[in-house]
């Protein structure tokens, strides 16, 4: 968007950044405002956005064991073993013993894992196509044009 435009809702457009970290405040209230809007159209009990994330890693790379999936999802093992314990209670994954190593477990997505998953990727990317919809067919193209940028940025954090 261009500095002269004005942003959605008729709200002034920010002022060009004057530096890194002020680019880097913005870039997180607004994604922040996003997740928590996106978080809120979900009843209360649902499934956390971390229990959600080890779900869709879970269903993208196979079955994997709790020290690694909290690596990767950059947790304490504490913190990914209390994740992993509310979604087996809730017959979303299932731990199993490691095949050579018995000591070890891995833990597998269940078929409900697995329709929870799409349930909540549908309704949240509804909600993110109701709200592009109603976007410039500029402001379209824009957002669009920073996907590679935004997929870059989290591949650094």
């Amino acid at each position: 968007m261009d500095v002269d435009e004005a942003a959605p809702g008729g709200t002034p457009a920010p002022a060009p950044a004057d530096s890194t970290a002020a680019l880097a405040a913005a870039l997180r209230l607004a994604v922040a405002r996003i997740i928590r809007r996106l978080r809120q159209a979900h009843a209360v009990g649902d499934v956390s956005l971390s229990g959600m994330s080890v779900l869709a890693r879970l269903a993208a790379d196979g079955p994997d064991s709790p020290g690694s999936l909290a690596e990767l999802e950059r947790v304490r093992p504490q913190a990914m073993a209390t994740t992993l314990a509310g979604l087996e209670q809730r017959g979303l994954v299932r731990r199993a013993p490691h095949a050579v190593d018995g000591r070890r477990a891995v833990v597998t997505i269940t078929d409900d894992g697995r329709d929870m998953l799409a349930e909540r990727r549908t309704e949240s990317m509804q909600r993110l196509a109701d709200a592009i919809e109603e976007f410039t067919a500029r402001e379209r193209s824009t957002l669009a044009a920073a996907l590679p940028l935004l997929d870059r940025l989290a591949e650094r954090l």
